[in-house]
């Protein structure tokens, strides 16, 4: 089972693999995407990580979600479904 993590407040700085290098230290990253602007191509300041088990995601919450990295401090809470995507039931 894969979890998607919503992760705010990234410094601009920060690409994807620094982003799968930050949450790596909480387990298996199976993906990692910094949003970028499209038309600018600069970071938007959030990104979202996937990781392979729920412990992982419990663990990467506890440890990322309040810490400050470069400079700025990250919100991680697991991420909403878009709205435009179905819903599994």
């Amino acid at each position: 089972m894969v979890t998607n993590l919503f992760v705010g407040n990234l410094a601009y700085t920060v690409d994807s693999d620094r982003l799968a290098e930050i949450f790596s230290q909480a387990g298996v990253v199976a993906s990692a995407k910094v949003i970028s602007d499209r038309y600018s191509g600069r970071s938007r300041g959030f990104g979202f990580v996937e990781m392979t088990t729920a412990d992982e995601v419990k663990k990467a919450i506890e440890m990322f979600n309040g810490k400050d990295i470069d400079g700025r401090t990250l919100v991680v809470n697991e991420a909403r479904p878009r709205k435009d995507e179905p819903q599994a039931s």
